[in-house]
C-alpha cells in the first residue's frame, strides 16, 4: 500500500493527504472508546462496518440536498471527503431521552421527548466536551450566529430524513450527534456535515424489542458489539457479502 502523509489521527478515523488539492483520505479503524477516551477497546470489523454505513447515509443526504464532505468511498475501509475547517462544537440531536440526557435532567430512559431538541457540546477531550450555550458559541467565536443559524438548519433536516429512513427498517433512532466543517471554494463558504454518520455516534435501538445496536453496547458491556453494527448494517441493505474483514492500515509518512 503506498506511502502517506498523515494530517490528522483521531479515536476512531485518520486523515491522510488526498490525491488532489482539497480532499482527503478518511481511514476507519477499529478502535473505539467511551466515556471522553476514559474507556478504550477493538471492535473487530467496526472500521470496515462504519466506512459503509457512513457511505451510504452520507450518500443519502446528498441526493435531497443536504450538504456534505463526503465525496466517495474508495475501499473497504477509506473514503474521499472534501477537505473542511471543522467548526469546534458538536451538534447533539436527541428524540428520546437516553445517555447524558436522562441523567442530567431525571428523565426515564426511553422517553420520547416532547419534540426533538438540540444540544450543543464543545470540542475538547480535556474539559470532558462540555455543554455550552449559543451565547458561549458566539462569544468565544468558535461559530458565528449565521453559522448556528445553518448548523441548526441542517441538523434538523438530517434528523427528518435519518427517523423517516431508520424507521423504515425498524430502527428507532434515538439520538446522533453531528459534526460541521466551513468548506470554502473561492470567495464562497457554506456549512457542510462532516465527519461520519454511524452507529459510533447515533444511538439505534430495535423498535421492537428496544435491544440496542450501536456503541452503547461497548460502553455499558453489553456483548455482542460487532453483531450489533452488522445488524444495523444488514437493514440498511450494506453488509458486505463477505462479511466485514480485517485490513491492515496504510504506512504513514510522518
Amino acid at each position: 500500500m503506498a506511502r502517506r502523509n498523515k494530517v490528522y489521527e483521531g479515536k476512531a478515523k485518520v486523515l491522510f493527504e488526498g490525491p488532489e488539492p482539497g480532499t482527503l483520505v478518511q481511514y476507519f479503524k477499529d478502535d473505539a472508546t467511551a466515556f471522553n477516551n476514559k474507556k478504550r477497546g477493538i471492535i473487530t470489523g467496526k472500521g470496515v462496518l462504519n466506512n459503509r454505513i457512513s457511505e451510504h447515509l452520507m450518500k443519502r443526504l446528498n441526493e435531497i440536498g443536504i450538504p456534505t464532505h463526503f465525496v466517495r468511498r474508495l475501499n473497504m475501509r477509506e473514503q474521499l471527503v472534501k477537505a473542511v475547517e471543522i467548526i469546534p462544537i458538536e451538534g447533539v440531536v436527541r428524540s428520546v431521552a437516553a445517555g447524558s440526557l436522562a441523567t442530567r435532567l431525571g428523565i426515564s430512559e426511553g422517553t420520547t421527548l416532547p419534540r426533538s431538541i438540540i444540544e450543543y457540546q464543545y470540542k475538547s477531550d480535556d474539559l470532558d466536551n462540555p455543554y455550552v450555550s449559543e451565547e458561549h458559541i458566539t462569544a468565544f467565536g468558535w461559530a458565528s450566529t449565521q453559522d448556528l443559524d445553518d448548523m441548526l438548519s441542517l441538523a434538523l433536516r438530517v434528523n427528518d430524513f435519518l427517523n423517516g429512513l431508520f424507521f423504515g427498517i425498524g430502527i428507532r433512532l434515538v439520538d446522533f450527534r453531528l459534526e460541521f466543517g466551513r468548506l470554502y471554494s473561492d470567495d464562497d463558504m457554506r456549512i457542510v456535515i462532516a465527519d461520519e454518520i454511524s452507529p459510533d455516534n447515533c444511538r439505534l435501538w430495535d423498535m421492537e424489542t428496544g435491544e440496542k445496536m450501536d456503541k452503547d453496547r461497548f460502553r455499558h458491556d453489553l456483548g455482542r458489539v460487532e453483531e450489533g453494527y452488522q445488524e444495523v448494517a444488514r437493514r440498511l441493505g450494506i453488509l458486505p457479502e463477505s462479511g466485514p474483514r480485517d485490513i491492515k492500515g496504510p504506512k504513514v509518512m510522518q
